[in-house]
């Protein structure tokens, strides 16, 4: 128990952590902040199809490849659905309601914080889980990736925040919920190992369907809007390859 309680406050600690440093990118124009969306497009595309939708569908092998579809298309649905039913997603940033009518993209960045959120929670049941199950190496080396990983994370939330008028104070506490979340989803998995490994694969492909969506619906037609689309192009790029190094070495 002694080691779980040290992975989640580690995970959830570098996630909070990369969030901070995101601060530093605060104040930059459209050129800038587009590439570091297309990176951040890229970071989150990979870590969609490397850290959980490749995972899910090796656990569940051929025969239950029908089960990550599903979850994939079901996250994609629910996202979509969340899209439409909480057009006032921009209250959880705390901009003001006459701001907001002047600024079109804070919606769509509360989206896409939304969808990190959403995915951090599986992450932190696929650490736990290891723990549970006995597979104290594996769970390990699971859990070192998702530290890895969750600096950038952290990082590519705040600065669009920052850039859409989302104030300092309440970026930092929407960055703490995430990464409690993920501390959460760690003791959950440790708690329910059996149940969780079961249902690891389709949370996983839920949470990679998430992100897909806010990615092609969301963060590609937003790069692309202040034509400096090859910059943005070339970002994603990037930071699928900056988290396919990760991954593999990781």
């Amino acid at each position: 128990m002694e080691m779980v309680m040290i992975t989640a406050a580690v995970i959830g600690g570098t996630m909070f952590a990369g969030s901070l440093i995101g601060f530093l990118f605060e104040k930059i124009p459209d050129k800038w902040n587009d590439g570091i969306m297309g990176f951040a497009s890229g970071i989150m595309l990979a870590a969609a199809v490397l850290g959980l939708i490749v995972p899910a569908a090796e656990q569940v092998g051929k025969q239950g490849l029908w089960m990550v579809a599903i979850g994939m298309l079901s996250g994609a649905v629910f996202l979509n659905v969340m899209d439409k039913l909480m057009p006032h997603l921009h209250h959880l940033s705390g901009v003001d309601s006459e701001e907001h009518k002047n600024n079109g993209t804070l919606d769509k960045v509360m989206l896409f914080v939304f969808a990190i959120a959403i995915h951090k929670l599986p992450e932190g049941l696929a650490a736990g889980v290891g723990f549970g199950a006995g597979d104290l190496g594996s769970a390990i080396a699971v859990a070192a990736g998702i530290a890895v990983q969750n600096v950038p994370e952290g990082m590519i939330i705040i600065s669009p925040m920052l850039h859409a008028g989302v104030k300092k104070k309440r970026a930092v506490v929407i960055a703490l919920v995430i990464a409690l979340i993920e501390i959460l989803g760690t003791f959950l998995g440790y708690a329910a190992s059996v149940v969780s490994t079961a249902a690891l694969p389709v949370l996983l492909s839920f949470a990679g369907g998430t992100m897909l969506y806010v990615i092609g619906d969301e963060m590609i037609p937003e790069t692309h809007s202040h034509g400096y689309s090859q910059i943005a192009t070339y970002s994603l790029i990037l930071g699928f390859i900056a988290m396919l190094f990760m991954e593999m070495f990781f």
